[in-house]
């Protein structure tokens, strides 16, 4: 048996070893439903926005930057902290078991919101968003491979599930979804830094959290 780190895989890889069929989706009105945020959001938001420019223009910002200072603070106000939602951080994923190669998949992931409203099995979380970060210097797309492989483990257990991969900069959602073979759709960049941008994602974190 050979054991892989989703760290290590390649989008190729993942493609091939999980039947993943790429698709892209120029809306996110298609899978949402996306309402206005209110002034006072806007205000906090451009504060985030600031935030993290300062850091952004001293230099590099880490990935724990990234987390702490945008990431974070972008799903506080999106309402993820808030009854039935709970944060994981940092928990190792159950093996994926490939078994027409003999091959296990091991790996981290960064955060995970999930739904206690809508766990049906004890140990069976329901996934709203699964969350894969990088410093501001890494390409997004880098993200992308071990995002998919940690969500794919999740359709085990439910229909779909949303995922974003970020370098604080820019935000990638990715939409998974059930069959033979498995889909993921790519959505529409989001720009951090742009001020109509940042908001559709401020709109986009809300739709998903109200899921």
């Amino acid at each position: 048996m050979t054991l892989l780190n989703a760290r290590n895989l390649s989008l190729e890889e993942v493609n091939r070893l999980f039947g993943f069929q790429k698709q892209y989706n120029d809306s996110f009105s298609n899978l949402l439903s996306l309402e206005p945020i209110s002034e006072e959001e806007q205000q906090e938001l451009k504060q985030i926005q600031n935030d993290f420019d300062r850091y952004l223009t001293s230099g590099k910002v880490s990935e724990g930057q990234v987390k702490f200072l945008a990431v974070a603070p972008l799903l506080r106000l999106a309402g993820f902290y808030r009854y039935p939602i709970e944060i994981l951080l940092e928990e190792n994923i159950a093996d994926i078991e490939i078994e027409d190669e003999d091959k296990i998949i091991k790996g981290r992931f960064d955060i995970l919101a999930i739904s206690k409203a809508k766990q049906t099995k004890p140990q069976a979380y329901f996934w709203l968003l699964l969350v894969e970060s990088k410093n501001s210097q890494v390409d997004i797309f880098t993200g992308l491979p071990q995002l998919l492989t940690y969500a794919y483990k999740s359709l085990d257990n439910q229909k779909s599930a949303w995922g974003l991969t970020t370098n604080g900069r820019s935000y990638q959602f990715v939409y998974l979804e059930q069959g033979n073979p498995p889909v993921y759709q790519l959505l529409p960049l989001l720009n951090f830094m742009e001020s109509m941008r940042v908001i559709e994602l401020l709109q986009v974190l809300k739709a998903i959290c109200q899921l």
